[in-house]
């Protein structure tokens, strides 16, 4: 796995030396067509003058003529080129190299330049040559009556090209150096702050700082390092829960046992204890007994509705029938308070459901409802239903919930307010469990309270679960 600074190495070489490489390129490219354009035109004027000159001394029939011939000689030593001179007939009757004069010249230009009557221009990169044709027209009739065939040589243009391409490269090279170099020291200076963000990520998770870790160069770091602490908030309000559990879990578990120790002891101390009196201990440790048997069952109910273990056990239920059952078993418990349990049921509604679990998760936002309601309070319970959910809402005019907390209620372990914990059982596990149940039927939970007026949980759950 490369490196970041590495890549941005990589990138500013191909940003520095792509572009150099495409200017040398395109540069060279520009100045062997403008430079054979140049030499093609020049070429031209002079040919079109010596056809005029060849025209005029009729030099097809009298080709001794040392005016033209002159020109010629003249003409292929300054362009480094071979000249031909085509009768009608397709001889050749003067070849300025004296190689090819008295044969006969088929080629395509110069059959296409006697049938058009115009010349021709061709440009033969690999041989490095240009040729052109030109037609000799009669001086009087204006009939074609010969051809003038001149290859001229570009070694000159190709030479000063490949020069070109040769400081090109070195440009390149020079310009990749210069990258190379730069490129490291700016990347370097440009990865610092990661580095930066890596050391205090490595600080604060070996020494788990409570400082937040600050990298303000670059936005990105800013991002990063945001991030990062809201992770560590997050962790660190997760491991702040798991020791107030195991502190909470462990006075609850503790408490129940003390007494019921004091109480074994008592009746233990004491000679020819009344039977009012044995009883009364002994319903008070079976109350303890109980106490005891709610925290475990908590913890338990926590485990096996663990997502990753649980299994839903899908039947037709009703769930107004469901709610029912939960209210009147919860009623005797609300009644000591004179809190009133009110259920909105106005019809039946069905639903594929675990109801063993459902009725778990019902029953802790209920009897949560009623601990944390005022004596002489409320809960209301209401059963509503669409077409493709239902939702169940439980509504007190109890304590309410700070705002602060709203965002941790549903966090296992987690216990709101401490001036209350000492006074309301608890492990702070209900509503872990209640969201568990709820996310398994696929359904979503939400809260809205306000302190000192009262909470309302609303829960929609579809009335058909897929396992």
């Amino acid at each position: 796995m490369r490196s970041l600074w590495f890549r941005i190495l990589i990138i500013l070489v191909i940003i520095g030396a792509v572009p150099a490489y495409l200017a040398t390129a395109v540069l060279v490219r520009s100045y062997r067509d403008r430079a054979v354009s140049v030499r093609e035109m020049s070429v031209k004027n002079q040919c079109v003058m010596l056809c005029d000159l060849l025209s005029s001394e009729r030099y097809l029939e009298k080709i001794d003529s040392v005016a033209v011939n002159s020109q010629l000689a003249l003409l292929s030593k300054i362009y480094n080129g071979r000249i031909f001179i085509v009768d009608s007939d397709f001889r050749v009757i003067k070849d300025t190299y004296d190689l090819d004069t008295g044969k006969t010249s088929v080629s395509k230009d110069v059959v296409n330049c006697f049938t058009t009557g115009k010349g021709s221009s061709t440009y033969d990169g690999r041989n490095a040559y240009i040729i052109l044709t030109f037609p000799i027209e009669d001086s009087e009739t204006r009939e074609v009556t010969g051809v003038m065939l001149a290859a001229v040589s570009t070694n000159e243009v190709e030479q000063n090209a490949q020069l070109l391409e040769t400081r090109g490269r070195i440009v390149i090279i020079l310009v990749t150096v210069l990258v190379v170099v730069l490129g490291f020291l700016l990347s370097r200076f440009l990865v610092r702050p990661f580095h930066r963000v890596t050391k205090a990520i490595e600080d604060v998770t070996d020494g788990y700082e409570d400082e937040a870790v600050s990298v303000p160069d670059y936005i990105e770091t800013v991002q990063i390092t945001t991030a990062f602490n809201q992770m560590l908030t997050r962790v660190r309000s997760v491991d702040n829960s798991r020791q107030d559990f195991v502190s909470n879990v462990s006075h609850e578990l503790k408490t129940p046992l003390t007494s019921m120790k004091v109480l074994a002891d008592s009746i233990n101390a004491m000679e020819d204890v009344p039977v009012e009196l044995y009883r009364e201990f002994m319903q008070d440790i079976t109350h303890e007994i109980d106490r005891e048997n709610r925290i475990i069952a908590d913890l338990t109910s926590m485990v096996h509705l663990d997502r990753k273990a649980a299994k839903l056990d899908i039947e037709r239920t009703e769930i107004g029938g469901l709610l029912e059952v939960i209210i009147k078993r919860l009623r005797p418990i609300a009644q000591k308070r004179d809190i009133q349990l009110i259920l909105d049921n106005p019809e039946e509604v069905y639903a594929e459901v675990d109801g063993g679990k459902l009725s778990l998760a019902f029953s802790n936002l209920i009897e949560n409802a009623v601990k944390y309601n005022v004596d002489h309070g409320w809960v209301r319970t209401a059963l509503t239903a669409d077409t493709k959910f239902f939702y169940v809402t439980v509504t007190d005019c109890g304590l309410g919930i700070p705002l602060d907390q709203q965002e941790h209620i549903f966090e296992r372990f987690y216990r709101g307010d401490k001036s209350h914990s000492t006074t309301i059982e608890g492990t702070g596990l209900g509503l872990a469990i209640a969201r568990s149940a709820i996310s398994l039927h696929r359904g979503a939970i939400r809260v809205a309270s306000k302190e000192n007026e009262g909470t309302t949980f609303q829960v929609r759950i579809p009335l058909t679960v897929e396992v």
